[in-house]
């Protein structure tokens, strides 16, 4: 059975959005688990220039493709704000995902799907650093800023980059079984389902820019010091205001609690060191203020979903890291 993957492509399309799912549909068939044919459109059905300047060779124009029954695949570029005021692109877009018996988009291709009113009142998710803009542009989207690809009915959306290769191995899976899907993902030395959602790769950022000039020296104060005295009653203190107003100022300007942000960077700290050191556990724990290596490991699988040894192992900087540096 042949299944029909329907890629849209134009100037500018960030480079492994597009190639990264195609490879994923390229190795299962070499699988020997289906036959996906993909097909390559633009607008005009000339090549594009993606934003690496890789020319990327067009099978088709949009107008001309057949997407019955087929699998819509929507790609983000950088310069999306661009993407979204091409009324002709939305357009056949929205066409051809009328066609198509699925439509997904990887990283800020989600923006493409809510300008063309295809995510209206779904859940859907782009990379971390758009989720807000995202939600902001599009109130009838449920944006999901963690999630690695969320599926809501016939659509489907991926965060970042990379992760375009996940939401493909997810379809690959739908269409022809876990099986084949897990031996695609060790053919291509990726996981079939990744740990963690999107929180493990964001920073300082995900705490936006407070309004408040006493929240913002707070959090700033919190950032450059992970590992200082952070507690509730220390924090008031050095702002010089009451426990009590200081939460209430961090729950209505960040959205969650003084010692949930705190704990949040010192994570983010103790991920650095995961990159970069071979240090034990404890002593990054120590180091970044957790304390304990037990209390490192349950901030790491509270905040990003995948404990410190796990994180390690895909992240080490310098590519190699010894069974004792690894937690089982």
């Amino acid at each position: 059975m042949e299944r029909v993957v329907v890629v849209v492509v134009y100037d500018g399309v960030r480079l492994l959005d597009v190639t990264g799912p195609l490879e994923v549909f390229a190795v299962a068939n070499e699988q020997g688990g289906g036959a996906y044919r993909s097909v390559i459109a633009s607008p005009d059905g000339r090549d594009v220039v993606a934003n690496t300047g890789t020319r990327l060779g067009v099978d088709v124009s949009l107008a001309d493709v057949d997407a019955r029954g087929a699998t819509l695949v929507v790609p983000g570029g950088p310069n999306w704000l661009h993407t979204i005021s091409d009324a002709g692109l939305l357009a056949s877009i929205r066409a051809l995902s009328a066609q198509s018996s699925r439509t997904a988009s990887v990283c800020a291709g989600a923006f493409a799907l809510a300008a063309a009113g295809l995510l209206d009142g779904r859940r859907a998710t782009t990379h971390w650093e758009l989720a807000d803009q995202l939600a902001l542009r599009f109130p009838a989207v449920r944006v999901d800023s963690d999630a690695i690809f969320v599926q809501d009915g016939p659509v489907i959306t991926s965060a970042g980059v990379t992760s375009g290769i996940d939401l493909a191995l997810a379809l690959v899976e739908a269409d022809l079984g876990s099986a084949v899907a897990r031996l695609a993902a060790k053919h291509l030395v990726v996981f079939l389902q990744r740990p963690g959602g999107q929180s493990q790769f964001s920073v300082r950022l995900s705490a936006g820019q407070a309004r408040h000039e006493l929240v913002r020296g707070v959090l700033d104060s919190i950032t450059v010091d992970p590992a200082g005295d952070h507690s509730l009653t220390a924090l008031a203190s050095r702002a010089g205001v009451s426990e009590r107003h200081l939460t209430r100022l961090f729950n209505d300007e960040v959205g969650t609690t003084p010692g949930r942000f705190v704990e949040k960077v010192r994570v983010e700290a103790a991920q650095h060191l995961l990159e970069a050191t071979t240090d034990p556990l404890d002593v990054i724990a120590r180091r970044t203020g957790l304390g304990t290596a037990e209390t490192l490991r349950r901030a790491f699988t509270r905040v990003l979903g995948i404990s410190p040894g796990a994180y390690r192992n895909r992240f080490h900087t310098s590519g190699v890291v010894t069974s004792a540096s690894i937690e089982r």
